[in-house]
């Protein structure tokens, strides 16, 4: 699980989508992810301060390039499953917020360790008109196997937005799906939110050291 997550996390790098208005917006979301990935791996590589490990600069560079194309509040009802239909609107709201959080720590973690990694983007399958696709690629490193990366990308009124992530065959959605289950199950949908939250609170604290 450890492998998993250490892979999750490098490849959620390459899922960044920076904004560069309504033209891109239209672009085939396989282009689309195809291009600005390649922006970020090559910005990523040429920040002295992220390489150095900067989590100033790291955290700045995840909340301009991926924040703005991923559908946090998706995502989270999703991971949430059915408790997200017992959530009140505030509990919503704070579980997202605090979901987001935790990814952009996750993101941020993953940008560092970009090095000589290319990507490789599968043929898109679906027609033309579909709201919904899956882009497939794998990442190609310098040594071992070629880690498979795949996005689910849904097309919004603004554009394409990613909402999940396959890594070697697993969905990140699906990954937190059992743990939010659980803690939930325990604690309600509160316990959840703080337990978030002080996760958060504690990377946070170790970013500002």
């Amino acid at each position: 699980m450890n492998t998993l997550k250490k892979y999750l996390a490098v490849a959620l790098t390459f899922s960044a989508l920076s904004f560069a208005g309504a033209a891109m917006a239209q672009e085939a979301p396989d282009v689309l992810v195809k291009r600005i990935s390649q922006d970020v791996i090559e910005s990523a590589k040429a920040d002295k301060g992220i390489q150095g490990g900067n989590q100033q600069r790291i955290l700045s560079l995840v909340e301009e390039k991926i924040i703005p194309f991923v559908d946090f509040e998706r995502m989270t009802s999703l991971a949430a499953g059915r408790f997200w239909r017992e959530a009140t609107p505030e509990q919503k709201k704070q579980l997202t917020t605090q979901f987001r959080s935790l990814l952009v720590y996750t993101y941020s973690g993953a940008l560092a360790q970009v090095r000589d990694q290319k990507i490789d983007f599968k043929p898109m399958r679906g027609a033309a008109t579909d709201t919904e696709v899956e882009v497939r690629s794998q990442v190609i490193q310098p040594r071992g196997e070629p880690i498979q990366l795949n996005y689910r990308m849904e097309k919004l009124g603004d554009g394409w937005k990613i909402y999940d992530v396959n890594v070697l065959g697993a969905w990140l959605v699906e990954s937190y799906k059992g743990t939010f289950a659980s803690e939930i199950s325990r604690s309600g949908i509160d316990g959840l939110i703080k337990t978030l939250a002080d996760k958060n609170k504690g990377r946070a604290d170790k970013v500002g050291k």
